[in-house]
């Protein structure tokens, strides 16, 4: 049996990852990685040192091509053959290793000099310069080797700032040491404090960037990794998930994991699908439901055929849109995109500049450092020149944090996509994020958007004694998958045999019966059959009645007589009110957009509460597109949701694409943001953790700014000592993390 490789991806790929010290670095990794030829996607776990790369279908695993990647970003990475389930996070290494190390040696360092007070005591300098060199030489190799790995591809980042300033601090104390100055004071108990509150710092940083991934890390674990297959003979046998092939019958007891997806062949039984789709109740399936990947079945006995496998699981997607969204950049990203592309050459060139200062015109300095601390806080500066040039520009290498704007977007990002996944809704990328802050139009599709997308024949009426009308209407709507038609074909099971059978957009379908009368067949809008040349004079009052309730009236017409009107009923989705209520009081416009007639559209915006004037009823597919830029000329930045293939031009043309469950492919395909999930109220909700997210990134950049701008002359000045600097700097990525990671308790 040959695989079809054009369908199965390449097993993942697990890396260890060397030479990472910060969020940026990850982000630096994975964008190194996803730009390789054949990677689906790539995820960056900081604190495990790992990078999970998954390739595309049909490609090869070129895993050399990723290695020279990672190295040319510079860090180290190698192919790791396989990893014990929960080795990561109980194995001591990495910024815990540091941390303990750095406490170990900094702790009494800090007793000594600030409890004690035998900083002068000759035996505590050497004792100090002992533990300053351990932490030195074990806490601070990762920062040497990454500003070493940086420095041979001609770049520089936060680890060179680190290894600078506290190599600055540990060298001007040595020299002090052994020069025998036993009466100046020495500065082994910052430099080892230095790496001690950075790895902290890291540290922290590791775990809340993983809780910022957490909704991806809970998907990517969703599917198990075996499943039951049933035998020829009738048993069950145990197999990995990724020997599945299509068709292959799964075995399914309550409380299993759905391994891929499938249609349900026997039995019936709730399926709770909550992670998927956010929706909390479980869903009751029976033979012929489909199944998705990572749900779990809750009460019954099912016997499951195979119909997608691996990338081509619901799962898969899902899965992949996050990680696209995470590995993503939104445009506000630029200006701290340029800034860090600069920010470390400017920091060292400040800090030259403030050893110079200090050096040659300490007086001077001096005087302005004391004016200023009548107005802002008392300052002890070093004894000596040399001490003070030395020490002020390490506070400010120390100080100055490229990661705080280099982190600003892309973990609000991270923590915005997370969590409207874990609400069931995928935003494609941070542009569409973006975007979604922005709107100020709504415009709605009715059928399937605004509606339950579940239309049913309320009444037929038939014409002239045409007994057959209801089985021809639904013969001829038999054959198409619109909402409408296959409420009709619902009407009767006979079919009937026709030739040029076509459906035309936003319109209707007609078909030829041969050696049969009437011959050609027309079913659809009154409209339609008019411009057709179909007698509808005789529709009037019956067309008036049930538009009215907001029913859509199809016409059934041989030839140019009318045969018969259908009314079809589509209700309303529940809260539907209440969502034009709440966009309408979050300052959006809303709009109702639809192919139906205007009594039709009319009744159901009443009950939605959309104004009249903002009711645009009989449009065609092919017209929907230029609605939305006729509104986007008028200055609004429209957001455009629906559900069938006729509305993808318009989710096109729109700032904003919004899909709603049971998107079509193409509307899919077409949109910004998915909602997996079939309650409307996904579309203020999507909207307003959008609003939220592009706020924390406002807010994260002005941070990011405003900490660097203000700590970098205070640091220069004497204001802030090398110890409060690294604080400083761990905090400012802390500040930054901490206030994305709120997006994930957004209106809860």
């Amino acid at each position: 049996m040959q695989t079809n490789y054009a369908t199965t991806p390449p097993s993942p790929s697990e890396f260890s990852v060397s030479g990472m010290t910060c969020g940026n670095c990850a982000r630096h990794v994975t964008e190194a990685l996803q730009a390789v030829p054949g990677v689906a996607s790539a995820s960056v776990t900081l604190d495990a040192g790992t990078a999970l790369v998954r390739w595309q279908a049909g490609a090869a695993a070129d895993v050399p091509a990723a290695v020279r990647a990672v190295q040319a970003a510079g860090y180290e990475a190698e192919l790791v053959a396989s990893r014990a389930a929960g080795e990561d996070g109980k194995k001591l290494s990495g910024w815990r290793m540091n941390l303990w190390i750095g406490l170990l040696g900094t702790v009494p360092l800090i007793l000594g000099e600030w409890v004690f007070g035998l900083a002068m005591e000759r035996w505590f300098q050497w004792l100090a310069f002992a533990l300053a060199a351990a932490v030195q030489g074990f806490a601070g190799a990762p920062f040497y080797r990454g500003a070493w790995r940086q420095l041979k591809i001609r770049a520089a980042n936060m680890d060179t700032l680190v290894a600078l300033g506290s190599t600055t601090a540990f060298a001007y104390s040595v020299w002090a040491l052994f020069s025998g100055g036993g009466h100046t004071h020495l500065y082994f108990m910052e430099s080892a404090a230095i790496i001690a509150l950075i790895s902290t710092g890291h540290w922290l940083e590791a775990r809340m960037s993983a809780r910022a991934a957490g909704s991806l890390k809970k998907l990517l674990n969703l599917a198990p990794p075996l499943a039951r297959r049933r035998t020829p003979d009738g048993g069950e046998r145990e197999m990995a998930v990724g020997e599945l092939r299509a068709g292959d019958i799964i075995i399914l007891k309550p409380g299993d994991r759905v391994p891929t997806d499938g249609e349900i062949a026997e039995g019936a039984s709730a399926v709770d699908e909550s992670m998927l789709t956010g929706e909390a109740v479980p869903v009751d399936k029976s033979a012929g439901a489909k199944l998705y990947a990572g749900a779990v079945n809750v009460n019954g006995r099912l016997l499951m055929r195979v119909t997608e496998t691996g990338e081509a699981t619901a799962l898969a997607h899902i899965i992949a849109a996050v990680q696209r969204a995470q590995n993503s950049r939104a445009a506000i990203q630029r200006l701290g995109d340029r800034v860090s592309s600069v920010f470390v050459p400017v920091v060292v060139l400040v800090a030259l500049a403030a050893a110079l200062g200090w050096g040659l015109w300490p007086e001077q300095l001096r005087q302005v450092t004391e004016f200023l601390a009548g107005y802002l806080w008392p300052v002890h500066l070093p004894e000596t020149v040399l001490a003070a040039a030395l020490v002020h520009a390490a506070a400010v290498l120390i100080i100055a944090c490229p990661c705080a704007m280099g982190l600003a977007t892309p973990v609000a990002i991270m923590a915005g996509t997370n969590a409207a996944a874990e609400r069931g809704i995928l935003i494609r990328d941070g542009a569409a994020l973006e975007k979604a802050g922005t709107i100020t139009s709504v415009i709605f599709d009715k059928t399937g958007t605004l509606t339950q997308g579940k239309p049913a024949v309320a009444r037929c009426e038939i014409f002239d004694g045409h007994a057959a009308a209801p089985q021809l209407a639904a013969a001829l709507a038999r054959r198409s998958n619109h909402p409408l038609s296959q409420a009709v074909a619902r009407l009767h099971a006979e079919d009937f045999p026709f030739t040029e059978w076509r459906e035309v957009r936003g319109a209707g379908l007609e078909a030829v019966r041969s050696a049969a009368s009437p011959a050609r067949l027309r079913l659809g809008s009154l409209r339609w059959l008019r411009e057709s040349g179909v007698d509808i004079t005789r529709s009037d009052k019956f067309f008036t009645e049930w538009s009215g309730r907001g029913a859509t009236v199809l016409g059934l017409a041989g030839d140019q007589s009318l045969l018969a009107l259908i009314a079809v009923e589509d209700s309303l989705k529940p809260g539907a009110a209440e969502v034009v209520a709440e966009l309408r009081r979050g300052g959006q416009k809303v709009w109702l957009l639809t192919g139906d007639n205007a009594r039709t559209a009319g009744a159901v915006a009443a009950g939605a509460g959309i104004d009249a004037e903002h009711v645009f009823a009989e449009v065609r597919p092919e017209e929907k597109a230029g609605f939305v830029r006729r509104l986007q000329e008028r200055g609004e930045k429209v957001a455009f949701v629906g559900d069938g293939i006729n509305d993808a031009p318009a989710l096109e043309q729109a700032d904003l694409g919004i899909a709603v469950s049971r998107a079509s492919d193409i509307a899919r395909a077409a949109a910004d943001i998915i909602l997996l999930k079939a309650d409307i109220r996904a579309v203020p909700e999507s909207l307003g953790l959008a609003r939220a997210t592009l706020r924390a990134i406002k807010q994260n950049l002005f941070w990011a700014f405003f900490y660097n701008a203000a700590g970098v002359p205070l640091a220069a000045l004497g204001f802030l000592s090398p110890v409060l600097c690294a604080l400083a700097m761990g905090l400012s990525d802390l500040v930054v993390i901490g206030n994305a990671l709120r997006l994930r308790r957004w209106g809860r």
